[in-house]
């Protein structure tokens, strides 16, 4: 942005240097590689410079010539005429014609005219030295002096020679021979002063076309069409350099002009910058058709006759308004060049205004959604939660995307701004990358919490599996009724559902929960990690308690042969041969089974103690299977431990 300042501040010095140029040299000859230029013009452009700094400077100020408007007057009394016409030598004619009223001109009067004619012709044919004809045929001695006498000490310009043309009256003839000879010296000319007796002598030192007709010439001149010329071109000139100044003030203006920092202001300045442009713009029309009408009035004279040519005078009018008219060409290329530049960074200013303005705007929305990303939570105690939370998050996302979109597209104009060459590179590329940067941001952030929830929600669910399969697993071995377990059959069909239950462990894939959570140990919040440590915990102890109860249906559903006993017969059971009764002592028998009763209540009383004791017992209860041994004997056979309140539970 610094570079594009420093060559802007080039392009403003440089639009000013052109248009100085244009308003300094307007008027100046520029010998060798231009035509030469009328000193009025000089006289113009040095009038309407700044007030001078030196003496010097001040008293060439002083000295400047007026303008043909300034003497408007005196030229119309036509005393003193510049009819263009030129001696063999190129020198410029000045031609005071017959005027009955010149004695009676104010020395101010005569002194403006003549200095302004001799300022007319270029530096070269000033330089030659004027040639100056007094035509004093109907007049008196008296006017030929007064004319000497003024024109010797008021003549401003080099003089080459001066041609009198004498009174035609014979007396009056005679007393011009007399007093010239006898006043020559009082003129203090330096040129010879050559007394002529008619038009045919003029003709030996000057060629008839040069000539006016009133002189004997055929040099065709209109004092009036003289006059108006005169002043176009002046006129002309003085808009050249007005229009000029009018763009340096312009140009000056726009380079102390300081860009606003909003849109509104930036449009405010753009149109108004604009409708001066366009106002400056239609002045220079005007000043083009100014000079191009200008142009054609003095190119007509020589259309109209193809034996007419235009007088040396005429031919520098014609190439005086030629180069005001490519200097103001130039002046109006310089302008636009440089308002085209001008143009553009208020464009650009504009632009990047309206960037600016969007990219706050983005930024803003872009952060509000940030900062209700960051505060939405990541962790939930149970499935129900962490789906509200993928739904927030589902829904912020949608809510976000309008903004993201924008931003995007936003940073999309950043870059063609860039690549368009704007000024403002170096604020503008920060900004889109800032803009990005937080898009990404977002989007790896809402990516991050959903991978987290979706993770969180997938390990409740593993989680929930695994408490159910417990639960589930706990209910069942806790509803096999002890009683059904001491059969054969009743222990197989318990073996088949603990093992059928064992396989849908495998069917969940029960399993999924410990690698899930060692996949994403470092990812997981303590409570999560908890409850996962939990429920594995309790996945194990049902494991656990499956496997020693599949160990104790096993030993119970195992087919057992008992031994083939042969026992004799009682004799007292056959019916053919009934026993002989043995003659016993009274008491004997019921001896005999008090022993087989007090061994039978015994062993009664010390089961009932036993399964007692066993509800008693703290923190769990012993399920025995019992059957009878082939002796009539009892044994146990010890199942599994659970915790009383379950199992009560369970069974209610």
């Amino acid at each position: 942005m610094l570079c594009w300042l420093e060559e802007e501040e080039m392009s403003v010095q440089e639009f000013l240097e052109r248009v100085g140029c244009v308003i300094t040299h307007v008027g100046w000859e520029r010998k060798g590689d231009a035509p030469p230029v009328r000193l009025a013009l000089l006289r113009i452009f040095v009038r309407s410079m700044p007030v001078c700094s030196t003496a010097s400077e001040r008293d060439t100020e002083q000295q400047a010539p007026l303008l043909a408007m300034d003497i408007i007057e005196q030229l119309h009394r036509q005393f003193a005429m510049l009819s263009g016409g030129r001696g063999k030598d190129g020198a410029p004619i000045i031609t005071f014609p017959e005027f009955s009223g010149f004695n009676d001109l104010s020395d101010e009067d005569f002194i403006n005219v003549v200095t302004y004619l001799t300022s007319i012709p270029s530096l070269d044919a000033a330089s030659i030295g004027f040639i100056i004809i007094i035509d004093r045929r109907r007049d008196k001695w008296a006017s030929v002096k007064a004319s000497l006498a003024r024109i010797a000490g008021a003549f401003p310009g080099n003089l080459q020679l001066v041609l009198v043309l004498r009174p035609s009256r014979l007396f009056h003839r005679t007393i011009a021979d007399i007093g010239i000879r006898l006043h020559r010296d009082d003129f203090k000319m330096k040129v010879p002063i050559v007394m002529l007796n008619s038009l045919s002598d003029l003709h030996g030192y000057v060629d008839k076309g040069q000539l006016t007709c009133e002189l004997g010439g055929n040099l065709q001149y209109c004092h009036s069409q003289w006059i108006h010329h005169r002043t176009a071109i002046e006129n002309f000139a003085v808009t050249v350099k007005t229009t000029a100044q009018m763009l340096q003030r312009f140009g000056t203006d726009l380079a102390e002009t300081e860009l606003p920092n909003d849109v509104q202001c930036t449009k405010d300045l753009l149109t108004a910058h604009t409708d001066r442009h366009d106002k400056l713009e239609d002045e220079l029309k005007l000043a083009m058709n100014q000079g191009t009408t200008l142009l054609s009035c003095i190119r007509d004279k020589a259309s109209k006759s193809e034996n007419h040519k235009l007088n040396p005078d005429e031919v520098e009018n014609q190439t005086t308004v030629e180069r005001l008219l490519a200097q103001l060409d130039e002046t109006e290329n310089a302008f636009e060049q440089f308002w085209s530049k001008h143009h553009l960074k208020l464009e650009q200013c504009l632009q990047l205004r309206h960037f600016e303005q969007d990219f706050r705007e983005v930024k803003m929305s872009l952060d509000s959604l940030m900062e209700t990303l960051l505060a939405l939570s990541d962790t939930g105690d149970g499935p129900g939660r962490i789906e509200q939370l993928l739904t927030e998050l589902k829904s912020l996302q949608d809510i976000a995307q309008e903004s993201l979109e924008k931003a995007q597209l936003h940073a999309l104009h950043g870059d063609q701004l860039i690549q368009s060459n704007h000024y403002a590179v170096d604020s503008i590329r920060p900004k889109c990358v800032e803009l990005r940067r937080i898009c990404d941001d977002f989007s790896n952030e809402a990516k991050k919490k959903n991978d987290v929830l979706s993770k969180s929600l997938e390990i409740h669910t593993w989680i929930e599996k695994v408490r159910n399969w417990c639960e589930n697993g706990v209910y069942l071995l806790a509803s096999q009724a002890v009683d059904k377990c001491q059969s054969q059959e009743g222990a197989e069909a318990a073996l088949q559902d603990i093992e059928r239950y064992m396989e849908t462990a495998k069917e969940q894939q029960l399993s999924q929960l410990k690698d899930l959570y060692n996949q994403h140990e470092m990812s997981l919040s303590e409570l999560m990690k908890i409850s996962v440590q939990n429920a594995q915990k309790r996945l194990e102890e049902v494991h656990e308690m499956f496997e020693k109860r599949h160990i104790s249906l096993k030993r119970l559903s195992a087919k057992q042969t008992r031994p083939v006993q042969h026992v004799a017969p009682r004799p007292e059971s056959s019916p053919k041969r009934p026993s002989p009764k043995s003659v016993r002592p009274p008491g004997s028998a019921p001896n005999r089974r008090g022993p087989e009763n007090s061994s039978t209540k015994q062993n009664t009383d010390t089961e009932l103690a036993r399964r007692k004791n066993i509800r008693k017992t703290k923190g769990g209860i012993k399920i025995e299977v019992m059957h009878e041994e082939s002796q009539g004997g009892s044994s146990h056979v010890l199942v599994s431990s659970e915790t009383e309140e379950s199992l009560s539970s369970r069974r209610r």
